[in-house]
C-alpha cells in the first residue's frame, strides 16, 4: 500500500507534480515523499541550466559573433551542469527513489546575441538553482531527512555560491569595459581575454 500523498506546502521548489514513488522499494523508507519530488523537480531545472548554457555557448562560436574563450567558458559549465545533474540522479537511485522523464523545456535565449544579456541569462538561472537548494535543504530538515539536507548543501549548494560570485563580476565587469550592442567590441574582447584568465579556457 502507497504513503498517503501529502497536502503540498507553498514553495517555490520545482516538484514533479505527477510523481510516482516506488512504493515497493524499501530504501525510500527514510525518503519523503515531498522531498523525493521535489529533489526529482530540481534534477530538472539542473538538466535545463546544462542546455541553456550549451545553446549559449553555440551562440558565440557563430562566425558572425565568434567569442571562442566565451564560448569555450558557457560549454565547460554546461559540462559541469550535466555531471551535478548525473549526480543529483545517482543520489535519487542511492535512495531508492524514481526520476520522472520529463521533457526539457527550451533554452529560451534564441534572441541573445550579446554578450551582456547572456550573462544575466545565467546569471538568473544560477540564482534561480541556488534559491531552490537552499529551499531543498530547509524542506530536507523539515520533514526529518538530514541525509539529504547535507548531501545538497554540500554536493550541489556548496559549489554553486563561489560561481554565482564569480559570473556577477564578471557581468559587473563587462558593463564597465562597455560591452553592449548587437556586434561584438573592444569590451567584449577584453572579456574574451579575462576568461582565458579565470577559467583557463
Amino acid at each position: 500500500m502507497s504513503e498517503p500523498r501529502c497536502k503540498r506546502l507553498k514553495t517555490s521548489l520545482p516538484v514533479c507534480k505527477n510523481h510516482k514513488a516506488l512504493s515497493d522499494s524499501r530504501v525510500t523508507q527514510n525518503l519523503p515523499g515531498m522531498v523525493e519530488e521535489s529533489l526529482c523537480g530540481v534534477t530538472t531545472l539542473i538538466m535545463e541550466a546544462a542546455y541553456r548554457l550549451q545553446a549559449l555557448a553555440q551562440i558565440f562560436e557563430q562566425h558572425d559573433v565568434a567569442l571562442p574563450r566565451v564560448a569555450g567558458f558557457f560549454r565547460q559549465e554546461s559540462e559541469k551542469e550535466q555531471k551535478q545533474a548525473e549526480a543529483m540522479l545517482a543520489y535519487l537511485t542511492e535512495r531508492g527513489a524514481r526520476y520522472c522523464n520529463k521533457d526539457i523545456k527550451k533554452p529560451g535565449c534564441e534572441d541573445v546575441c550579446s554578450l551582456i544579456p547572456a550573462l544575466e541569462v545565467v546569471l538568473a538561472q544560477w540564482k534561480e538553482l541556488l534559491s531552490c537548494m537552499v529551499e531543498l535543504c530547509q524542506l530536507a530538515g523539515e520533514h526529518g531527512d538530514p541525509h539529504t539536507a547535507s548531501t545538497v548543501k554540500g554536493c550541489f549548494l556548496a559549489p554553486l555560491v563561489p560561481k554565482v560570485k564569480e559570473l556577477g563580476d564578471l557581468l559587473t565587469n563587462a558593463k564597465r569595459v562597455g560591452c553592449g550592442g548587437h556586434k561584438a567590441g573592444f569590451g567584449e574582447y577584453l572579456i574574451d581575454q579575462l576568461l582565458e584568465k579565470l577559467s583557463g579556457v
